[in-house]
């Protein structure tokens, strides 16, 4: 329901309009419901501030029945009984009707979270392709045959089997594609999910909840529960009946899952933040690189949990390199996400808001100086969550904005002189989810790649991400792994099997 507000000066599609005009329920054994509790919270645009939709406010009486619908649908084998061969072409149907709903999940995802429609266009064309992905290796996760290392009259062989129940929860940043992330591998393997997505970017998953229906996902294989995370994901998290936890958040909220985990002792994996190191070497080509290295930083208004904000740069092109990132920073186009020239949208809270603001103004206190930016955006964007792409220089290792994971549009730049200095600092840090290298000299490069203790680095690169490619963290950065052939690990389990022929 999109407010009559003279501050949304555009328009949805019309389809869009319709769905967000309905008050939405729960998602549960294959229909919509109220929350028990017939609570609801509002959706609200973070561009401008106005509400766009009312959702359900699930408590722990909507997570037990979205488990127990999840649990009889794969007991009774609706999902993980059926052939691989069955559960392919469903998947296939639904990165279609993906593909086909394109348009929609993207206005929805833009409205939503203030990305804008071009990122939001890239991020549901890239869901399609995961699901794709994943279709192909229904087929293909299998066994072996393992001959006894003591002999005997033994066949021994393994089966991969699914988990069972899966339960997943998103964070608001990228909020279809977070969705998928989860689901992909997890469908692919047998299991049944109950999926809680943020409260503060529900939209496009019950939008997906309804196409998987249409694909023909049985009813319970896939339940969408809203509501806080600390209300309806903490229930989640620690129930008896969920057998796998899948989370992609805070690292702060990731402790707080890893302990309610613990009652049955539930497998779990976590992709969390970071504060990961993009290192720009001096041979690096500024005039080819430069727009991407700012990029790594400002995409999403740097609310990527991968973004490269702590940027070191040799000495010797400090100066040139702050110069030219100024001028790309100043004249990154900043606004509404429907708006096609804005390049950065708004952050997806007031909360988030005043987070970004509150480091900004401890940057400066501490010592740091504001080479572009620093400021809220006000004028005619003073009703949205806006804030100018803002540069840091003279930015000390122990300055907070160095440290901590900020969530916004923020680089901190950090000048270095030696190699071993570089690898010190670099990985002074208390999470390890990416990092980043700029250089002409490959054989550098790779001595880097190889020390950075981090899951993914990418060389003359950033935030490249490809369904085949495993991704995900060390240290605080959490653990498992995402995408790939490494996925189906975490959603599935071996079982040995003997058999006495003598």
């Amino acid at each position: 329901m999109v407010e009559n507000d003279s501050r949304l000066a555009w328009q949805p599609a019309a389809s869009v309009a319709s769905f967000l005009g309905e008050s939405h329920g729960l998602w549960i054994d294959g229909e919509a419901r109220p929350a028990k509790s017939e609570g609801t919270s509002c959706v609200v645009n973070p561009a401008d501030g106005s509400v766009l939709s009312m959702v359900g406010a699930g408590t722990h009486e909507d997570i037990d029945a979205a488990v127990a619908a999840a649990k009889g649908s794969f007991l009774r084998g609706a999902w993980s009984g059926i052939s691989p061969e069955a559960r392919e072409e469903t998947l296939r149907r639904l990165g279609g009707l993906i593909d086909e709903h394109a348009e929609e999940l993207a206005q929805l995802d833009c409205l939503d979270n203030g990305m804008s429609l071009a990122l939001a266009r890239g991020e549901v064309a890239g869901s399609a392709a995961h699901l794709r992905y994943f279709a192909g290796w229904c087929s293909k996760i299998q066994g072996e045959t393992i001959p006894p290392h003591r002999g005997g009259p033994y066949v021994v062989f393994t089966q991969r089997e699914p988990v069972g129940v899966v339960g997943a929860v998103t964070a608001w940043n990228f909020p279809l594609d977070n969705a998928i992330w989860k689901l992909g591998a997890s469908l692919a393997c047998g299991n049944s999910v109950v999926l809680k997505p943020s409260e503060e970017t529900p939209l496009s998953a019950l939008y997906l909840a309804r196409l998987a229906a249409e694909a023909g996902i049985p009813p319970g294989v896939l339940n969408v529960v809203t509501g806080l995370g600390a209300v309806a994901g903490a229930a989640l998290s620690s129930h008896p009946d969920v057998d796998k936890i899948a989370f992609t958040g805070s690292t702060a909220t990731g402790r707080t899952i890893v302990k309610a985990s613990a009652g049955n002792l539930k497998r779990v994996t976590l992709e969390l933040g970071g504060k990961s190191p993009s290192i720009v070497l001096g041979d690096a080509n500024l005039d080819k690189h430069l727009p991407s290295i700012v990029g790594a930083v400002m995409h999403n208004a740097g609310q990527v949990c991968s973004a490269g904000s702590r940027v070191f740069v040799e000495r010797s092109l400090a100066a040139d390199f702050l110069d030219g990132a100024r001028k790309i920073a100043e004249q990154l186009q900043v606004g509404p996400g429907w708006k096609e020239e804005s390049e950065v949208g708004p952050l997806v809270s007031p909360r988030q808001l005043g987070r970004v603001l509150g480091y900004m103004g401890q940057g400066s206190q501490e010592g740091a100086r504001i080479v572009s930016g620093g400021s809220r955006l006000l004028g005619e964007l003073a009703s949205g969550y806006f804030v100018e792409p803002t540069i840091f220089a003279d930015v000390r290792d122990n300055m907070s904005i160095a440290t901590d994971e900020i969530f916004g549009p923020v680089m901190s730049v950090l000048a270095f002189d030696d190699f071993d200095e570089l690898v010190m600092r670099a990985n002074d840090t208390a999470y390890g989810l990416a990092a980043g290298i700029w250089t002409q000299d490959v054989a550098l490069a790779h001595r880097l790649a190889r020390v950075l203790r981090s899951g993914t680095v990418w060389i003359n690169c950033y935030n490249r991400f490809d369904p085949a490619v495993p991704f995900g963290g060390y240290r605080q950065s959490g653990y498992g792994r995402e995408l790939g052939e490494a996925a189906l690990d975490e959603y599935t389990q071996r079982k040995s099997v003997w058999l006495d022929f003598s």
